[in-house]
């Protein structure tokens, strides 16, 4: 059983080599662009709508409306960027169920990659946001002496994103392996729904962390704190 999908290597020459992660990473990609240019071909202000527009909207006011729980205002400017986030992890777990198939984020250079987009958007919207002055300002605060902590926890914050969302991935894609190996059939079925979930969550909560690292990034002093939004409210996006 491979533990990642880089361990597939699928051509080579030399030093360059092609690994699953890198085509498996493609292809969704992919089938997120053309998807995209499907459902928003033909888009529709009238009643009469498309089912896929509609899909389409409700993704979209959702992710929208998590981005202002959160306390970001004008949020429209953060959501290409979060949308996607959410939108790749989301695919990338539901795609575990196709054969043969197996999830970009099962590998760690992915969710690493993922974590460094994070990390270099955070200090570009605080910037935006703040100012360099602003944004820089908040490491020293509320003495300097904060300095090198808030630095430390930049870093680790953005390895802590990579490590939960491969961890989870791997070891859910691992689980089911197993089970299909020495069970019946019916238990991993159950079992790959739960992944699929839990999958779902982990595409959630790496978004949600993404937002509020930005909405602490971009606040002004006088603002609240930004906050994961409670269950109530969830439920209410």
């Amino acid at each position: 059983m491979r533990l990642s999908p880089d361990e597939l290597v699928l051509w080579k020459i030399g030093a360059v080599e092609l690994n699953a992660t890198i085509v498996f990473t493609w292809a969704l990609m992919g089938v997120l662009v053309l998807g995209s240019l499907f459902v928003t071909r033909h888009l529709s202000e009238k009643e009469a709508r498309s089912n896929w527009q509609n899909l389409l909207e409700i993704v979209v006011t959702g992710i929208d409306q998590q981005i202002k729980d959160i306390g970001l205002e004008h949020s429209l400017k953060y959501l290409p960027f979060l949308g996607t986030l959410f939108l790749f992890v989301a695919a990338s777990s539901l795609s575990s169920i196709i054969p043969m198939f197996e999830p970009p984020t099962g590998s760690l250079s992915t969710t690493v990659a993922l974590a460094i987009c994070v990390f270099v958007a955070v200090p570009l919207y605080g910037i935006k946001a703040r100012g360099v002055a602003g944004y820089l300002k908040s490491y020293i605060e509320p003495t300097i002496i904060m300095l090198p902590f808030n630095i430390i926890s930049e870093v680790s914050r953005t390895l802590a994103l990579a490590v939960r969302l491969f961890g989870n991935m791997m070891s859910g894609a691992m689980i089911v392996g197993i089970l299909i190996s020495i069970t019946p059939l019916l238990f991993p079925i159950v079992m790959t729904a739960l992944g699929l979930l839990t999958g779902m969550v982990q595409a959630y909560i790496f978004s949600i962390l993404a937002t509020v690292y930005i909405a602490a990034a971009t606040r002004n002093d006088q603002a609240p704190h930004p906050s994961i939004p409670t269950s109530e409210q969830s439920t209410n996006a």
